[in-house]
Order: structure tokens, then C-alpha cells, then sequence
């Protein structure tokens, strides 16, 4: 259904939007006419307040108010807060016009079917026609929920990537070939050879955040559909046989001493030397984990990368209903993602304080030739730099220089990536959770009981299992498999519909 809804939007949407283009480009601005007073936006964002923030703000606000007259207050809000902040102001009507969101902070699909977002589609044919235009439909398809799109997507890797990061000095010292190390299974071995001749180092470093592979789409945790069911058939992960011998594997190298004692309790240390952890990837992610890390990483992946909703709703900004100026808060992240300037004020701060611009290597340039998302310089980031923010909270990715430890055609790999993903069978479906939404508090509760000792190998699964499965039971399960198995078979008909 929502491929038949993508064929009308240039018709419904874009058409009128390019005609919009045309007349901003002869230099009138919209209906409204010129501002005559900026209008204040306010806008949180996840991530730690920056030491230079405000002064970067600064610098945003001399340029957008002259731009298209408008201001914006960039609140940040840290990590582990941001989930419960959002929800207190949302639910208590405080003010906000701007919000970061994802399907893993400030929840897109609740926060909308709670009535909390502003409908954007009349909106975006008027004042975003550069969103429209230059972000991949598929991010769209996850952005809209019951027929409306709620967010603008902060385009970046579409796909989850899990993938295995091995330290590089490793790998080489042992002729490891990495890129052939795909399955858990397939590390035994060198697992085996760093606790032999490694004795400091950690074979497997895991943290209590850790999540065994799961070749599952988990609509919701543990619930969902396994990847490459055709059947959409709806399953407790842990009855799965797939996971079942993932933590059989995990526990055997607990036994073996391959991974961390403390691993269920443990919080990432930098200062662990490990040979191999699990992260989730994107192209290049080993340039941006080794500059993190200090040192040298390799990758590989872990699985073929499946589109899920969830995956493609990683990031978005999204508008809050009660906003008073939704015309320049669209108009706005327009700029953001379409003014080269602007999306790398926002991304890296002032030049030549926070960053200095480098020159491309001209054999990049030459290999990069015809590419799409090709610039003429590359970012070299300050040392004790005040400006840090995570790259894709503000805007898509694309419109940024690379940093120069990046390829020059690092966006354009991140468009085949995006275009050569496979979606999985459940891609475009969102389930209502009101009826179980008390069943699903209660397995949060579970999970965070039992999934990091499970997921670690630090307890039997044979024993503990079993054990969880009686407790998701207990709280409901088969109330939720039967649900989502329900909305799922409706949502099958519906999109099968000629």
C-alpha cells in the first residue's frame, strides 16, 4: 500500500513543491512574506551539553535570522536522561517546537499515536521541497504512520549492520582473516588462539548492553519475526532454535574463559585491551570506531543487513503539535539539510576552532569522479575541541564534509548501501501495542532481569531459559504473540490488495 502512496506523492506533494522552488529561486519568500521579527525555535536534542554550544548557536542564529528569519535554542539533553525528559515535557505540555526522535530514543511511533507530533505532509510540500527531493523514499515509508508522516528523517545507513570490530594489531600479527569471520561460530577458533597467546588481552570483550546476533526483526522486544519468514509468522525470540544455539555458543565460551567475567555487569572500559566486540555498523564504520578507540579496528559483517522499521527510523526530527510557527520550524530543517554551510556549522562547529578544512587528495578526486556527494575539502577536528555533537541527531549525513580519515566518496557508499539493502518481510509495519502495552512493561522488567546474564554466556542457558520463558508467560506472552500475529496478517492483507 505504501508503494501505491509513493507513486501519487509527486503528483499530491512534490509537483507543487517544485513550482514553490521556482518562485523562491526568483528571491520572493513564502506566502507569509518577510519576517519582520525572527521566530524563536526551541530545540532538544540527545547528547551532553558542549563547552562551545552556545557559541556555536550564536553563529547559527546570526545566519539563519538573516536567511529565512529564524532563531532556534538548542537544548541537549544527556544520554541516559533524554528518554525520560522528553516523555515529562510531552506529557506535561511543556513547550517545544523541535525534537530529536528514533524507534531507540523518544519513541517516533509513541510519541505520534500518543497525538504528540504535528503532521507534516502539507507542510513539506510547501516549505521542504528539498527534503522531499533529496532524501531515499524509504525513509519516508518509515517516517509515516496511518497514512501521515509525523518526522524528518535524519538520512543516514537505512539497514541494521551488526558487525564484529577486531583490533587491528591482532588481526595482523596473526594473520586472522577477518573478512571471512562472519557467523559466532566462526570466531571460535582465533578466539581460542588469542586466550592462548594473548594472556592480557580479552578474546570476546563484552558489556551488560551486549545483544547476541538475532536474525530477528524484534517488532517489539522479545516479540517479532525471524528474517527470510515469508509466512510472517510471530515468535518469542528465545523459542527461536537460531537463539537457542547462539546462547548455547555463548555460554560454551564463557566456560572457556574467551570472554569477560564481569561481562553481564560491565560497562564499556576503553582500557581493556579486547581482540573482537560486536557493534552496530554502517560503511567505514572502522575509521569512525578507530578514531574513538585510539586505535586500529577492522570489521566484518555479521549478517546480510536487513531495512526494518525500526532501522529506518533511527533518526528524526520531528515538530511538536502545538508548535506556533510549523511553517518556519519545516522551513528550517529545509535549510538544515539542503545549506551546505549550515548542516557543517551545526555538525562541526566554527572553522579553524573547532575543525580546519584540508584539501582532497587528488587521487581521491580522480577516483571519485562522477560521484554524487563529492567536496572539495575534508574535516581535520581540533584536539580538546569544545564542539562534539553526535552526527546524526541535527540532520541527514550526506550534506557533511568527511573527516579526513574518511574516503572522499564515503556518502556515495552510503547510498549504494542504502540502495543494495534488502527490507525485511515486516518493513512497514508498525504495531499498536494499547491492548498489551501492561504486558510489555512487564517484560522490560524480565529482559533486564535475565537478557544481560543470557545474552553474555555467564548462566546456563539450558537452566535459565526456561526460566525467562515461565516469566514471559506469566506476564502475557501469548497475549502479545496473538496481537501482533492479529494486526500483522491484517497489515499482509491490506498491503496485498491489488
Amino acid at each position: 500500500m505504501k508503494r501505491s502512496w509513493n507513486r501519487l506523492w509527486f503528483l499530491v506533494v512534490l509537483l507543487p513543491g517544485l513550482l514553490f522552488l521556482v518562485v523562491k529561486c526568483t528571491g520572493r519568500r513564502t506566502e507569509t512574506g518577510k519576517r519582520t521579527e525572527p521566530v524563536h525555535l526551541i530545540w532538544y536534542q540527545i547528547g551532553t551539553v558542549q563547552q562551545d554550544g552556545k557559541i556555536v548557536e550564536e553563529q547559527v542564529n546570526d545566519y539563519i535570522s538573516e536567511k529565512i528569519g529564524v532563531t532556534v535554542e538548542i537544548i541537549p539533553v544527556n544520554w541516559s536522561d533524554y528518554n525520560t525528559k522528553m516523555r515529562s515535557i510531552i506529557s506535561t505540555g511543556a513547550h517545544w517546537d523541535l525534537a530529536f526522535s528514533s524507534s531507540w530514543a523518544n519513541d517516533y511511533l509513541e510519541i505520534a499515536q500518543k497525538g504528540a507530533l504535528l503532521p507534516l505532509d502539507d507542510l513539506l510540500g510547501e516549505y521542504g521541497t528539498g527534503l522531499l527531493s533529496g532524501i531515499d523514499e524509504r525513509f519516508w515509508e518509515a517516517a509515516t504512520i496511518d497514512g501521515k508522516i509525523y518526522g524528518v528523517p535524519n538520512q543516514k545507513e537505512l539497514g541494521s549492520m551488526p558487525m564484529w570490530v577486531f583490533t587491528k594489531e591482532y588481526v595482523e600479527k596473526y594473520d586472522i582473516p577477518f573478512e571471512e569471520l562472519h557467523t559466532l561460530e566462526d570466531l571460535e577458533p582465533w578466539l581460542a588462539l588469542i586466550a592462548e597467546k594473548e594472556p592480557d588481552v580479552v578474546p570476546l570483550y563484552l558489556t551488560r548492553e551486549f545483544s547476541a546476533p538475532t536474525y530477528m526483526d524484534k517488532i517489539t522486544d522479545p516479540v517479532g519475526i525471524e528474517y527470510g519468514d515469508g509466512t510472517l509468522t510471530v515468535r518469542n525470540v528465545f523459542e527461536t532454535e537460531r537463539m537457542q544455539s547462539t546462547l548455547r555458543t555463548m555460554r560454551r565460551y564463557f566456560k572457556a574463559g574467551y570472554i569477560n567475567s564481569d561481562a553481564a555487569v560491565a560497562r564499556d572500559d576503553r582500557r581493556v585491551k579486547r581482540f573482537v566486540t560486536k557493534g552496530d555498523g554502517q560503511p567505514y564504520a572502522e575509521t569512525v570506531w578507530s578514531s574513538a578507540l585510539g586505535y586500529e579496528v577492522v570489521t566484518s559483517p555479521i549478517m546480510e543487513t536487513q531495512i526494518t522499521t525500526a532501522s529506518a527510523r533511527g533518526a528524526l526530527t520531528v515538530i511538536s503539535k502545538d508548535c506556533p510557527h510549523p511553517e518556519a520550524a519545516v522551513e528550517f530543517l529545509n535549510l538544515v539539510n539542503t545549506d551546505l554551510y549550515l548542516r557543517n556549522l551545526l555538525n562541526y562547529g566554527l572553522e579553524n576552532v573547532h575543525y580546519t578544512k584540508v584539501p582532497v587528495p587528488e587521487e581521491e578526486i580522480a577516483e571519485a569522479s562522477g560521484k554524487k556527494y563529492i567536496y572539495d575539502c575534508k574535516v581535520r577536528l581540533s584536539e580538546e575541541s569544545g564542539y562534539a555533537v553526535p552526527y546524526y541527531v541535527q540532520g541527514g549525513l550526506f550534506s557533511t564534509w568527511v573527516p579526513e580519515t574518511d574516503p572522499a566518496d564515503k556518502w556515495d557508499a552510503f547510498e549504494k548501501y542504502n540502495r543494495e539493502s534488502e527490507e525485511a518481510p515486516t518493513f512497514g509495519f508498525d504495531f499498536d501495542a494499547g491492548r498489551v502495552s501492561g504486558q510489555l512493561f512487564h517484560f522490560r522488567m524480565v529482559l533486564d532481569e535475565y537478557g544481560p546474564a543470557l545474552y553474555t554466556g555467564s548462566v546456563d542457558p539450558e537452566v535459565y531459559i526456561p526460566m525467562l520463558n515461565e516469566k514471559l508467560y506469566g506476564c502475557g506472552m501469548q497475549d502479545v504473540i496473538d496481537e501482533m500475529q492479529r494486526q500483522i496478517d491484517a497489515w499482509d492483507r491490506l498491503r496485498k490488495r491489488p
